[in-house]
């Protein structure tokens, strides 16, 4: 039988991957590029679950020191051509959550984008995320919502079937407690990628670590 990661087979990840397009494009997550004003050269930025690199390749064109792992070598090995075609360098690994070596207190910005984990994984990966950085640092986390149940009646695409697998605020709230929350909300917004595509009921998340 194979082996889960993520609640998901390898194979369904690697299927993402393995042809030549970017199978979520080469632009960055939106949310993300709205928050650029929280950026500043030399911030060292973690991605976890970072796919063909879009994020951590745009990270790094902003002067960040970026890493990023995925559990699909076809992902890591994208990511690492995307950097390459973008003249910028990032340090990209093959990991899931469940097996990268999350230490204290060593980065500035944890980005999660659509990362939809079972209740458990989730909790220990936010709780990972919050413990990676220094004093002062941010996660940024956009995900789909509940309502993005709905949303796919009227053809939005995207995101989990399963409800436990879709974030609301009240429950990003429980697992950073501790942080402040610059931004927090329940929304809509609208995607036109291949895979997502429609109006899109997500979350959206800035959390600061205490000093």
């Amino acid at each position: 039988m194979s082996k889960t990661i993520y609640g998901f087979t390898p194979d369904s990840f690697d299927d993402r991957y393995r042809e030549p397009e970017y199978h979520y494009g080469t632009a960055p997550n939106a949310f993300l590029v709205s928050q650029k004003h929280r950026l500043r050269p030399g911030m060292k930025a973690l991605l976890p679950g970072d796919g063909e690199g879009r994020n951590g390749v745009w990270l790094a064109e902003q002067g960040l020191d970026v890493t990023t792992f995925d559990p699909s070598p076809f992902g890591v090995e994208k990511a690492q051509k995307l950097a390459a075609d973008r003249s910028v360098t990032i340090s990209a690994h093959q990991a899931g959550v469940e097996s990268w070596d999350w230490r204290d207190a060593q980065f500035d910005l944890v980005g999660l984008f659509f990362i939809h984990l079972p209740v458990a994984l989730r909790q220990t990966a936010h709780a990972n995320a919050l413990r990676a950085l220094k004093p002062r640092g941010i996660v940024i986390l956009e995900t789909f919502s509940p309502h993005q149940i709905e949303m796919r009646k009227h053809g939005a695409a995207g995101g989990p079937k399963e409800i436990d697998r879709l974030f609301t605020c009240d429950l990003l709230r429980a697992d950073f407690a501790g942080a402040t929350f610059p931004a927090l909300e329940e929304t809509e917004a609208d995607f036109d990628g291949h895979a997502h595509h429609g109006r899109c009921g997500v979350v959206r998340m800035v959390a600061m670590k205490p000093a």
